[in-house]
């Protein structure tokens, strides 16, 4: 059963500091597509995501991502707290970034200046990011999306359920993602190998 092999898998972070960043800390509504990723609702009703399955998912999305060529990964971001999260995740790792407005056509036409090829798409949140999921679904790549308590999941591929509006939130998923695809890659022998603290990704005030 995946439900047990999730409970049993060794967590990426120790779950304080999960908890420390907010990860988990999702928002007051709840779309019915994430149901089985909430783990509870807190008493000032917010919805708390299940720290274990974020962390599946991390794993997951780490493995895919290391199988591709890091030129044709494409990462977007239209939230201003993931801008820095997501340019260093592309200074790690080697994928291509966009980070603010995605120009209609950027994956869709190959006329424009900033067309871009990608055989996978991540991106930071869903509901702002919707022209690159629509381009993405034209030309049929997966879909990885870091979505919250109150996202849709249509089309989404890969759900990395975690709070994706928190700048240290958006920080450690971020650290632990380009981590991961290294370490699958053999860039780095181990996690220790990793030169990069979880505050290189995290926006400035």
């Amino acid at each position: 059963m995946e439900g047990d092999n999730i409970q049993a898998e060794q967590l990426l972070i120790p779950e304080e500091e999960y908890q420390k960043s907010g990860v988990h800390i999702g928002t007051q509504v709840k779309s019915s597509d994430m149901v089985d990723y909430i783990f509870k609702i807190r008493n000032d009703g917010l919805y708390i995501l299940d720290i274990k399955k974020t962390n599946h998912k991390l794993i997951v999305a780490g493995s895919m991502l290391a199988r591709i060529e890091p030129s044709q990964i494409l990462v977007v971001a239209q939230r201003q707290y993931a801008f820095r999260p997501v340019s260093k995740f592309s200074e790690v790792t080697g994928v291509k970034a966009i980070i603010g407005r995605f120009v209609p056509g950027t994956l869709t036409n190959p006329q424009l200046q900033n067309y871009t090829e990608a055989r996978a798409i991540v991106v930071t949140d869903p509901l702002a990011d919707t022209q690159a999921i629509k381009e993405a679904i034209k030309i049929g790549i997966p879909i990885i999306a870091l979505c919250d308590a109150n996202n849709k999941t249509d089309y989404i591929d890969l759900v990395i359920p975690t709070n994706n509006k928190g700048r240290r939130s958006l920080a450690v998923v971020y650290w632990l993602l380009a981590r991961e695809i290294l370490k699958n890659r053999g860039t780095i022998s181990d996690y220790q190998a990793f030169n990069y603290a979880i505050d290189d990704f995290e926006a400035q005030i």
